[in-house]
């Protein structure tokens, strides 16, 4: 269908999990079970979503803060360990091909900044139905974590767009403040990782309740 809105956004940046990738579940039950397994004081449900987005030793650090140090590297590899048994269980959100097919046709550069690792995010962009949709990207272990504005400065620097044709969608309050940072304008979603009470403070242009939300506001304003 042909668009009757002008491109207000040359690079669209997305969050992966909690935003496209239906994840976040999962992830909050390896987090909680990493812990138990190493014996620091298991994080509530609410503990263990809000530091999705950050960088994994950052996240495991905050959502454990009685586990010692030296039991990091422990605790992250049973993260792993735990997500792994569940890593094809995992998918997109419904809506989120045809939200990107939609965007991609009409000439945005699509890119993913992510708390995942670089390997971790590789393996999921194998799929076929996704081969090719993404321009860029950057991963927590390649660049600053989030909040840290580095992973867009990189991407907005990759693909020669400005500040002000770029946005950020994500999931939490990181995305949001990584967008604020970097300059960028953003939107938030709230059927991820953190509860949209915070976002306000943010001015995100949008809170989509869904994925078909996103979509039309795309559509619509993009």
């Amino acid at each position: 269908m042909p668009f009757s809105h002008p491109r207000r956004f040359d690079l669209i940046a997305f969050d992966w999990d909690g935003t496209l990738f239906d994840s976040t579940a999962i992830i909050v039950r390896s987090i909680q079970d990493a812990v138990r397994d190493v014996g620091g004081q298991v994080p509530t449900a609410e503990a263990a979503a809000w530091v999705i987005g950050m960088a994994l030793p950052q996240a495991l650090a905050h959502a454990a803060p009685d586990v010692p140090r030296e039991h990091h590297a422990e605790l992250a590899n049973r993260y792993r360990y735990h997500y792994l048994q569940h890593q094809d269980d995992l998918s997109l959100f419904d809506g989120v091909l045809p939200l990107l097919e939609m965007l991609k046709e009409r000439g945005h550069l699509l890119t993913v900044a992510t708390g995942k690792s670089r390997r971790g995010l590789d393996q999921v962009l194998q799929a076929v139905q996704l081969r090719g949709m993404f321009h860029a990207s950057r991963t927590a272990d390649e660049t600053a974590g989030k909040p840290h504005p580095l992973m867009l400065h990189e991407l907005m620097a990759e693909l020669d767009v400005p500040p002000e044709r770029t946005l950020m969608i994500g999931d939490t309050t990181h995305d949001l403040e990584m967008a604020r940072a970097a300059g960028c304008a953003s939107v938030g979603v709230g059927y991820g990782a953190h509860s949209t009470d915070g976002f306000a403070a943010l001015a995100p242009l949008h809170v989509a309740a869904s994925v078909a939300d996103l979509h039309q506001w795309l559509q619509e304003h993009a």
